[in-house]
């Protein structure tokens, strides 16, 4: 009898003792600002392999620095994984994110390891991507219009009502459009030229990757987003190309940054950490993640539009980073474009 107790005791304790473990792992409070299908996928992995449970959110870059900041006295979030670099650098800027070396640093290619000394450490490079747009080729073809090479042959009348563009309010990729613009042309000349964009523009979309996406579908002709992301609708079966413009383009350094005052913090870095793995971003490519991966290691998917064969500008993030800037820009945009837009 007293062996049978003695062996129930143990059982208990042994069952108590895996419950805690269990519950021990923890949670992790995660805002992903990639699309939907990598944000799934990068969430499902985490989770097998930690133990940790993910309780994540999709938001697009600008709707996330909305967010962190409104909750800066009282962080609802833990992590911030994906989009443009400028949000997540405006965030640290204002010190709503927390500086963290992560040992995995000195893998990282040197664009990523430059955002992050740019931040203080507040935030890192994750993967990289170059502007441009996609086109539906039937369209294009069924309506007679030619194929679309730089920015300047966005203004032709022929595509009036064709081309789809995201908010900069709202979408990293659209704020990454209009400092590019301004790198290109000067911000009087580019703010002239987005006014005449806008008699062609059909839509002004939330999220960055939605206009390509819309021009997958046969919704619009044009789409201007990052390359990958058109890139990623091609290998999907639809007819669409990617263009890097002629006169030169910015681009993103998507980046991930860890929230100041997080309430899981020990688990936010073993996110940090492991999303900076070369395994990890090896396996982009299976969510139909075509961006050119921060770790050195990592394999860069055959697809990926490759910095060496397009013409990029000297994308200045810090200037067009810092929160007085972008929020200049976003104002003009909103005066002078907003108000007008279709």
């Amino acid at each position: 009898m007293r062996t049978v107790k003695i062996a129930a005791a143990v059982l208990v304790a042994s069952v108590s003792f895996v419950a805690y473990s269990a519950h021990a792992a923890g949670d992790l409070n995660l805002i992903c600002s990639a699309d939907v299908v990598i944000c799934e996928m990068m969430k499902d992995r985490f989770e097998k392999e930690t133990d940790i449970k993910v309780n994540m959110v999709r938001l697009s870059s600008g709707e996330t620095y909305a967010k962190v900041r409104a909750e800066a006295r009282n962080p609802k979030t833990d992590i911030w994984w994906a989009g443009t670099g400028d949000p997540h650098l405006q965030a640290a800027s204002e010190g709503l994110t927390q500086e963290y070396k992560s040992p995995m640093l000195d893998q990282l290619q040197d664009w990523a390891k430059k955002q992050a000394e740019s931040a203080n450490y507040r935030t890192v490079g994750v993967y990289a991507g170059a502007l441009g747009w996609g086109y539906n080729t039937d369209l294009l073809t069924k309506k007679g219009l030619k194929e679309p090479k730089c920015w300047a042959d966005l203004l032709d009348a022929s595509y009036k009502g064709e081309i789809q563009i995201a908010n900069p309010n709202s979408s990293g990729t659209a704020y990454t459009t209009l400092a590019t613009l301004v790198q290109i042309m000067g911000e009087d000349k580019a703010f002239d030229y987005l006014g005449k964009l806008n008699a062609n523009i059909s839509q002004y979309t939330k999220s960055g990757s939605a206009p390509v996406k819309a021009a997958a579908r046969g919704e619009a002709t044009i789409g201007i987003v990052f390359m990958h992301d058109a890139v990623a609708q091609t290998v999907e079966g639809f007819p669409v190309k990617s263009v890097a413009p002629c006169e030169g383009t910015g681009y993103e350094i998507g980046s991930m940054s860890i929230i100041k005052g997080a309430k899981n913090l020990e688990n936010a870095k073993k996110w940090y950490d492991w999303a900076l793995s070369a395994d990890v971003q090896s396996h982009m490519k299976d969510a139909k993640s075509f961006q050119l991966p921060s770790n050195k290691s990592a394999e860069v998917p055959k697809e990926s539009p490759k910095f060496e064969d397009i013409k990029l500008i000297d994308y200045d993030f810090k200037a067009y980073g810092d929160p007085d800037k972008r929020k200049a820009l976003l104002s003009r945009w909103d005066k002078e474009i907003g108000a007008k837009a279709n």
